[in-house]
């Protein structure tokens, strides 16, 4: 019985634990990885579509008509396939666990531990890509998109993602881009808030936070008038609307720059 005892004692103590980063989030099933389709989406042997939530790698066209791949697409999809295939992983989760076409919206771990999110940022093979509904570990996903955009690797060296400066000649329209600049001044307007990047409102660089959302900014401890002066990096996607508009939703679109 001693003996017994000791050796449940020996596995209660070797059983491995969640890695560090993966502690706060909700553990899923465990499954290998059959196929890639490109730098953020794979399929698992038991027939699950993963997104590998909070990135974005270069984009395939994959069946889209008229859809022009994305530079550094084939190298972000081998990447991911040298990183994954045919090895086990877990799924953690931390935010919505499904999308629109069904795919797990997940955090992936390899059987050693590895993240391959914050892998494919470190190699410079993807950008972070938070939604409201899936925040956990932006802040960690943030510091390895850094790093690498720091080291210009992978597509840090290409002009297609580069940090656009928030001039409205400089920011493409229709697509998801990462602008910086200094915040001229913010103001409220019918309860929607503007926070601008020049003089002309109707045709400078904006972000717009609707009510609920600054809302949600302000349970945070975030006072969105304090930004005034300050030089920030926003992320998301770029409409028209008296200019160059980003819609915030979540405050981790939004990095101060200004030590």
């Amino acid at each position: 019985m001693r003996r017994l005892a000791l050796f449940a004692v020996f596995l209660l103590v070797a059983q491995p634990g969640p890695p560090p980063l993966a502690a706060a989030l909700e553990a899923g099933e465990t499954a290998r990885i059959e196929s890639v389709a490109d730098g953020d989406t794979l399929t698992l042997d038991n027939g699950t579509v993963v997104r590998l939530v909070g990135i974005q790698a270069p984009k395939l066209p994959l069946g889209r008509p008229g859809f022009k791949a994305w530079p550094l697409a084939d190298e972000a999809r081998a990447g991911l396939e040298a990183l994954g295939l045919g090895r086990r992983v877990t799924l953690y989760y931390g935010g919505a666990r499904r999308d629109r076409y069904g795919r797990a919206l997940a955090h992936l771990y390899r059987d050693d531990g590895l993240w391959l999110q914050g892998e494919m940022l470190a190699r410079g093979l993807a950008r972070v890509y938070s939604f409201s509904d899936n925040r956990a570990l932006v802040t960690e996903m943030l510091a390895q998109e850094t790093a690498a955009r720091a080291r210009r690797l992978g597509i840090w060296r290409n002009p297609f993602y580069a940090v656009r400066q928030a001039e409205p000649a400089m920011i493409p329209r229709d697509g998801f881009e990462l602008v910086e600049g200094r915040v001229r001044d913010v103001t409220t307007v019918r309860g929607r808030t503007y926070i601008n990047f020049g003089d002309d409102w109707k045709s400078d660089f904006t972000l717009s936070v609707a009510p609920k959302v600054r809302r949600l900014f302000e349970r945070e401890g975030y006072v969105l008038e304090n930004l005034e002066g300050l030089t920030i990096r926003a992320r998301g996607w770029i409409k028209s609307y008296n200019g160059p508009m980003i819609e915030l939703t979540h405050p981790e679109q939004i990095e101060i720059i200004d030590p």
